[in-house]
């Protein structure tokens, strides 16, 4: 619908109980816009004590999500990465990132 959501990290002591900003953002688009499909996401990092010196780049748990909600709204979502100098890169799918997703079928064997 054109909304932009933001997400940041959201740190805590008791590893692994904090989320990464991918995850806020999506699970906050999913609650308030339940029936939006998500179209891009874009993926950037900053920091005051170090430099960023490669691509941000979502973690595998935050790549799962992703493509779960990708499967779920039945269109890719594009991946925006942003790199340290200033270039973007783009996966036209969350397949890109991730294209062995654990999923409900591998469920229903077990």
């Amino acid at each position: 619908n054109g909304e932009i959501i933001n997400g940041s990290n959201q740190e805590n002591i008791a590893y692994p109980s904090g989320l990464c900003a991918e995850r806020v953002a999506l699970y906050y688009a999913g609650a308030k816009y339940p029936d939006v499909s998500v179209k891009t996401i874009a993926i950037s990092a900053k920091s005051k004590t170090y430099d960023i010196i490669d691509v941000v780049s979502p973690c595998g748990a935050c790549r799962q999500v992703m493509a779960e909600y990708q499967q779920k709204q039945k269109q890719n979502i594009r991946v925006l990465l942003h790199s340290p100098n200033d270039e973007v890169l783009i996966a036209n799918s969350v397949d890109d990132l991730l294209p062995f997703m654990f999923n409900s079928e591998q469920l229903r064997k077990f």
